[in-house]
């Protein structure tokens, strides 16, 4: 049974991304407690990375375990990236300009 609720919770981060053990233990209807205990089993193993947090709702502190799986890697941000890229009329007049 335990290794249903590691797998649950791994399937849960992979498809929701990083979150707070409380969230987790809500998501699953599983005891906070427990979710901690299995939390520590996959982080030991390298399934998971785990950090203290603190997030404030409300002006209400909330502490827990910040959870993520080990390979994710957050999505790219919206938007423009750093750089100019060449546009294909200032590349044709730089070949223009040497003849």
């Amino acid at each position: 049974m335990p290794n249903q609720i590691n797998a649950s919770i791994l399937e849960f981060l992979r498809a929701k991304g990083p979150h707070l053990d409380l969230a987790i233990a809500e998501a699953l209807k599983v005891p906070l407690a427990k979710v901690r205990a299995h939390v520590a089993d996959l982080a030991s193993s390298g399934d998971l990375i785990c950090c203290n947090a603190t997030q404030f709702v409300n002006g209400v502190a909330i502490e827990g375990i910040s959870c993520r799986p080990s390979c994710y890697t957050p999505p790219p941000a919206r938007g423009r990236k750093p750089g100019v890229k060449k546009t294909a009329a200032s590349s044709s007049r730089d070949v223009n300009a040497h003849d």
